[in-house]
């Protein structure tokens, strides 16, 4: 790779290069829903499939028998999140609340 960080420890060997696995995180902010059924997509310049993951953590506490996870999808510049399970034709529960986004890009 033609650039990157290097980071030297205090003996004055190197610790970290531009060829390292490094995770950072690009985005974070607090998705909220109401009861009706959404999904929105926030811009993440850079990221995709290949060299980004995007979680959804729960934020205060939930009611064990209606509890419902956002979901995330990872797309080219973009992540989307929804309050159902888009890709299960069963599933007819919706989540609502807040949660927070995560997207990390990792090299």
């Amino acid at each position: 790779m033609s650039f990157g960080m290097r980071i030297w420890g205090e003996g004055g060997q190197l610790q970290i290069d531009e060829n390292a696995f490094t995770v950072r995180v690009v985005r974070s902010e607090v998705v909220s829903f109401g009861t009706q059924r959404e999904i929105r997509a926030f811009s993440v310049p850079g990221c995709n499939p290949g060299n980004a993951v995007a979680i959804v953590i729960p934020l205060g506490n939930f009611d064990q028998a209606l509890a419902r996870q956002f979901e995330t999808q990872m797309n080219h510049d973009q992540v989307e999140v929804a309050n159902y399970m888009r890709y299960w034709g069963h599933g007819r529960d919706t989540a609502s609340g807040s949660m927070r986004l995560i997207v990390m890009r990792f090299n």
